[in-house]
């Protein structure tokens, strides 16, 4: 293969990569576990070396031995899984050793840590033998943790023992672990430098192994470089540092092998340098810091980029608009590797730098003061030595937009709507937008106040039902695709005051409190007055209070509440006043209570009367205790008989009592006496009301009621007669009827009154074919009187069940026959002793009933309405059952019809009219 059709074939696949890679990405083979020491005990046992790397493509993987590489292909005790390699069939011989995994894909290798693979020994009884031990000089950091091992095999097993060469007993921070085989001193310092031995014994024998801890560290990096990605031809410079004691060394490798040293590429220790990349430097470097105490390794890809200009990830804009008068912009800056020279063109013209033209050495257009003349077709040539390309856009110069109208300073009353206008004038090849700011934030537009109107040219903003928040700036912004503008204004709300603030009761006396407070916020009008508002725990809610002065103008601070009860607990708040309107209260002040005083207010509804012989009942209505004024609030009762002149005197000290009983045998039965009732307190005795007039208790009647009679009426009442007593010395107010069915069941009776001036009553509600026993007596407040004898009456046997059947009916103009079959009363039924038929009109209240003793009806009805018909049987228990309403349906012709009913069921058949077919159309 020719020179030519290799760098041919390497420029293809870069180009291939640079397609379809990121250059900011790198996929060369990472680390992502590296092989550790491995000890075994059995050789029948597998053992596993792990090493795994990331990649794109991912990786694969080889392995050697010693230095040497393992062939798998003919191996068959080895094999890979994944990159781990895994030895069965264990060869102390063979398979004992130092192994090294490298992991590669097309993007280069990379080379891993070295690690030991060790075996242990079981057989018959025998002295110990150390097989793993440290070295006879093992270099330790300051600060680091340093192990020590010792595993020795042996027939007993054997127990380890550590000392120090010196004879100095180890310090506490030291500690052994796994039965003693490893020794372990946390943060390595200077003087735990020194010898240290290690003593292996069972029965058979004992063996020791010494070695030297030195105060020295293997190589740590410092400084590192980093993936990379560089054009050709561009200079690389990459350098690493690590520390170490003696000083590390340094190399470089490619891939995992010796980085071959060059005209272009110079290594000095950890710097490499390579003055002029190409294609076959990409891959993975790897640089290796190295002293006696060990070896460390770091690595890094390097992608070389090479590829002919590419404009697909930065084009021009198919379409640019400027406004007249301002600086344009357009960059050509294709994806090229090595940067690309570019030239300008306007349509077939080249371009050159003018005064107003200025061609940027990194292939920018810069065109300022812009004018309708420049609006064309400009196109952006690019080359490098790997080919051209181009990419063209369109200038397009606009005239500049105005504001025609915009928003102005206003004030408004909260609750009113307004509009914001916002209107221009543009050049109709841009797109406008407009959004408004209020107090420099977005308006959302969610927000239900606030709503966008106008047409494309009208930004107008409404403001609907506006509120104190909505005082502020407001700014229109509009926005074109060459510019953006902006006009605000400041609207002021005016809405009711604030409310006050600080209430405090400054004094309070028995009926008057001083108070004070802080205005609130006028919001936008100056306040004209305030209002007081009062709350008791006796008070539906807030209530207005006098005040002095009686109107608080809006620049006072303070006033007194008047009228107030004493000894009640009050709060106060205040309201502002404004031309716009009321605003909200302040806070309460603080609970205050009164001074107490005397009574103000004497006992209401004062009265009485009734009571037990020899009493004298005496009533009113309690003082409310807003009203009551203080502690030890009670009532003074004072009567005398009418006509007399000295006063009887009582004192109640509950509030909430209402009544007074004054008990004398003396007192002669309802005779009148004077009463009044009056109230006090702790500070003293208040008024009394006025003098009214109550009876002493009355004698219950001693007459006894005569000629008490009694007749059932129907199955479900009785009517009850006597002689109204014409003489007694006590006052009759009525009569009293006392009824029950059985002397054994007292749960049965039942009771009913009438004023004096009946001699009668009707009891209903009753069962039928039913004894019942009666007795009367007088009554007054004092009670009832002695009752009259016992008397006894039976209801009647129940009316009939059954209702009537069979019923039909003709109507012949106005005139109604109906027509139904006898009802037969049963053995526990009164007899039949004719009928009841009621009708009504349709969709009216009123009812009509006709009585007969016969089978059959004739009813005339008024023209022009419909009716309902119910018949029923009559007997002496009452009206039996009724059938179910019959509708009759008036018709200009005359029509027949028919119901049946069986006995006890609901009807089975419905109404049926014959009519002609002239009487009503059918309907569709």
């Amino acid at each position: 293969m020719t020179l030519l059709w290799k760098q041919f074939l390497l420029l293809s696949i870069m180009e291939y990569l640079a397609e379809c890679l990121d250059y900011k990405s790198f996929n060369g083979p990472k680390w992502r576990m590296e092989p550790s020491d491995l000890t075994v005990g059995s050789l029948e046992e597998e053992a596993t070396l792990t090493c795994d790397a990331k990649g794109i493509p991912p990786p694969q993987y080889r392995w050697s031995l010693n230095g040497t590489l393992i062939n798998l292909r003919t191996d068959s005790r080895r094999r890979l899984s994944g990159g781990n390699l895994v030895i069965r069939s264990l060869d102390r011989a063979q398979d004992g050793g130092i192994y090294q995994c490298t992991a590669f894909n097309p993007l280069g290798a990379v080379l891993s840590r070295r690690a030991s693979l060790q075996f242990a020994c079981v057989m018959g009884e025998y002295e110990p033998k150390i097989e793993v031990n440290f070295s006879e000089m093992v270099p330790a950091a300051k600060g680091s943790i340093v192990t020590l091992e010792c595993f020795a095999l042996g027939n007993p097993v054997p127990q380890i023992t550590w000392r120090r060469a010196n004879g100095v007993p180890f310090p506490s921070k030291v500690k052994m672990k796994n039965s003693n085989v490893v020794l372990e001193i946390p943060s390595f310092q200077q003087e735990d430098a020194g010898g240290y031995e290690c003593v292996a014994e069972n029965k058979m024998g004992k063996n020791t192994v010494q070695g030297r801890l030195s105060f020295h560290a293997k190589p740590q990096w410092v400084q590192t470089m980093r993936d990379s990605a560089f054009s050709i031809e561009e200079r690389l410079f990459w350098e690493c540092k690590a520390n170490g004691k003696p000083k590390p060394s340094y190399s470089w490798l490619k891939n995992g092998e010796p980085l071959a040293v060059e005209d272009r590429i110079h290594i000095d220790n950890g710097a490499l340098t390579i003055s002029s990349v190409n294609l076959s430097d990409a891959g993975i470097y790897q640089c290796v810091a190295e002293n006696k105490h060990g070896i460390i390794y770091f690595g890094a890809e390097l992608v070389v980029l090479a590829s002919p200009p590419d404009f697909s990830r930065s084009p021009l804009r198919a379409l640019l608009k400027a406004k007249t008068g301002s600086a344009v912009s357009m960059e050509c800056k294709p994806q090229a590797f090595p940067i690309a020279m570019s030239l300008w063109r306007k349509g077939n013209d080249p371009l050159q730098s003018t005064e107003r033209i200025t061609l940027l050495p990194d292939g920018t257009l810069r065109i300022t003061n812009v004018t309708k003349m420049d609006s064309g077709t400009y196109s952006c040539l690019a080359k490098n030595q790997f080919g051209a390309a181009s990419t063209t856009g369109r200038l397009l110069v606009t005239d500049p937009t105005q504001i025609t109208q915009g928003p102005v300073d206003m004030e408004i009353i909260v609750g009113e709507s307004i509009v914001l206008p916002c209107q221009i004038s543009c050049d109709p090849a841009l797109d406008v937008s407009f959004s408004w700011a209020f107090n420099g934030q977005l308006l959302n537009k969610l927000d239900q106040h606030y709503e966008h109107v106008g047409g494309s040219t009208s930004g107008d903003l409404m403001i609907r039902n506006i509120q104190l928040k909505h005082a502020g700036k407001y700014v229109c912004v509009v926005d074109t695709d060459v510019e953006s503008l902006s006009a605000a204004a400041i609207l002021i709300v005016k809405g009711p005051p604030g409310a006050p603030d600080g209430v405090m009761v400054e004094e309070i006396m028995d009926s008057t409190a001083q108070l004070s407070w802080r205005p609130g916020q006028d919001n936008g009008s100056p306040i004209t007055s305030y209002i007081i508002q009062a709350k008791t725990a006796f008070t539906v809610g807030w209530q207005a209070v006098n005040t002095v002065p009686e109107v608080i103008d809006g620049n006072t601070r303070t006033a007194t509440v008047v009228d107030l009860n004493a000894w009640v607990e009050y709060e106060f708040r205040v309201l502002a006043r404004n031309s716009v309107g009321v605003g909200e209260p302040s806070p309460a002040s603080l609970k205050t209570r009164t001074e107490d005083a005397v009574p103000d207010t004497a006992p209401a509804d004062v009265g009485g009367g009734g009571g037990s012989k020899s009493e004298l009942v005496i009533t009113w209505e309690p003082v409310p205790e807003e009203l009551q004024n203080g502690d030890g609030f009670g009532y003074i009762i004072a009567f005398r008989p009418l006509g007399e002149v000295n006063w009887t005197h009582a004192v109640i000290s509950a509030p909430a009592q209402s009544r007074y009983v004054y008990r004398n045998e003396s007192i002669p039965p309802f005779s009148p006496f004077n009463v009044k009732v009056g109230a006090y307190n702790t500070k003293g005795q208040g008024p009394f009301s006025s003098v009214t007039i109550v009876f002493s208790a009355e004698n219950e009647p001693s007459g006894v009621p005569a000629g008490v009679w009694a007749r059932s009426i129907s199955a479900t009442e009785i009517e009850v007669m006597w002689h109204i007593l014409t003489s007694s010395p006590e006052r009759v107010l009525g009569y009293e009827v006392v009824y029950w069915e059985d002397d054994t069941k007292p749960e049965t009776m039942g009771k009913v009154r009438v004023s004096a001036n009946q001699n009668k009553v009707n009891i209903s509600g009753l069962r039928g074919y039913t004894q019942y026993f009666l007795t009367l007596s007088a009554f007054n407040t004092a009670g009832t009187g002695p009752i009259s004898p016992t008397i006894n009456v039976t209801t009647r046997k129940s009316p009939p069940g059954q209702s009537p059947l069979n019923v039909e009916w003709n109507l012949i103009g106005s005139k109604l026959t109906v027509h139904w079959e006898p009802v037969i009363s049963l053995e526990m039924e009164s007899e039949v002793t004719g009928y009841q038929v009621s009708y009504r009109r349709n969709r009216h209240k009123e009812i009509n009933t006709i009585s007969t003793n016969l089978t059959s009806v004739e009813l005339t009805l008024p023209a022009d309405d419909d009716y309902i018909i119910q018949i029923r049987a009559l007997s002496g228990g009452g009206g039996g059952t009724p059938t179910e309403p019959i509708n009759i349906h008036k018709l200009s012709m005359s029509v027949r019809g028919s119901r049946a009913w069986r006995a006890n069921t609901i009807p089975i058949s419905l109404l049926s009219i014959i009519a002609l077919s002239t009487v009503r159309p059918a309907l569709c």
